[in-house]
């Protein structure tokens, strides 16, 4: 494992809020249990908002409960490409992220694969996107054989798109699927040429898969894996991209180790996952306690790490919260 020795002792997390604005999904992944299936009668609908696609009204009224998240995470299901209500569930993301920004606070979006016109329209509304790249190698090809947004070709495609358009994006593996370990450092080898081609990359999660329930939590051996796949990623990937890991899917006990090994992200904390619902999040109290008992120090971020502030558009700079930040020295 790497030493820590030569890093920060700061770990970042994001106060974050996730609105849902539809469940319904167009991929069937063989692991989801986020999805709702399309309605035939809703994929050809371009009357309306489907009643079940959340409303802004709905949107404010979950924001209003959580007053200290600065992030505001849009999480839906896929839209069909060239469904009858593709131009309508877009201008719901768009909606939603203004939603956002007139109630101070900095949307982030991952909604699945966008077109050039339609990711540059909501990179002008949100501060930073994200689209997981997930892994490569038959393990992926048997979950996704439902999944037409999953093959490699179109995340990659996406991850390039970000890029040329400039947009502060986030993109992880989701391990534990069966894949080996080779497989895992391929695809982050095309990670970091992606980064030093288009340096867009803030940040790569690396997420365990865990069942629906936590009665089976990571045993010794898939931890010492996740462990080595951190510290590969901490070599592989440039210095500046974050390495994330979501805290309630890794077991508590072994989350200092994962620091140690390259960790220096927690991602945003909501006060539920809505992908993974049965695996609590930790209070971040109890975080920070752990964190600061080891010579760690907790510290939250907005949605868009420091390092690519700057480069923002200049109508999102003048958000108060990011203005607020570019005043002050960076921290991380």
């Amino acid at each position: 494992m790497n030493s820590s020795s030569s890093r920060s002792r700061v770990i970042s997390w994001s106060p974050s809020v996730t609105l849902v604005p539809t469940r319904q999904c167009f991929n069937a992944c063989a692991y989801c249990h986020f999805r709702l299936p399309v309605a035939p009668e809703a994929e050809a609908s371009q009357a309306g908002v489907s009643a079940e696609w959340l409303s802004d009204q709905q949107a404010l009224e979950r924001l209003q409960r959580r007053p200290e998240a600065s992030e505001v995470l849009l999480l839906s299901g896929e839209v069909a490409p060239h469904a009858a209500n593709r131009r309508i569930w877009f201008e719901r993301l768009r909606s939603l992220s203004k939603v956002a920004l007139h109630s101070a606070r900095l949307p982030h979006s991952n909604a699945g694969p966008l077109n050039r016109h339609e990711m540059a329209a909501l990179a002008r509304l949100n501060l930073s996107m994200g689209l997981m790249l997930e892994g490569l190698g038959p393990a992926y090809e048997r979950v996704h054989r439902h999944a037409p947004s999953k093959t490699l070709a179109m995340r990659l495609g996406q991850l390039e798109q970000a890029g040329r358009l400039g947009v502060p994006f986030t993109t992880g593996l989701l391990l534990g699927l069966g894949e080996r370990p080779a497989q895992r450092h391929e695809a982050l080898e095309l990670l970091a040429q992606l980064q030093r081609q288009w340096g867009h990359l803030q940040e790569v999660i690396l997420q365990p898969w865990q069942p629906d329930g936590p009665s089976s939590a990571l045993g010794p051996a898939a931890v010492g894996e996740l462990l080595e796949t951190i510290a590969a990623a901490r070599e592989i990937l440039p210095p500046e991209v974050h390495l994330q890991l979501p805290p309630n899917l890794w077991p508590r006990q072994h989350l200092l180790q994962a620091l140690e090994a390259g960790i220096d992200d927690l991602g945003g904390i909501d006060d539920v996952d809505v992908i993974n619902p049965s695996w609590p999040q930790p209070a971040v109290t109890d975080l920070a306690a752990q964190l600061v008992a080891a010579g760690w120090t907790l510290h939250p971020r907005l949605c868009v790490h420091d390092g690519w502030l700057a480069g923002l558009p200049a109508p999102l700079r003048r958000q108060p919260l990011i203005a607020q930040r570019l005043a002050q020295p960076a921290t991380l």
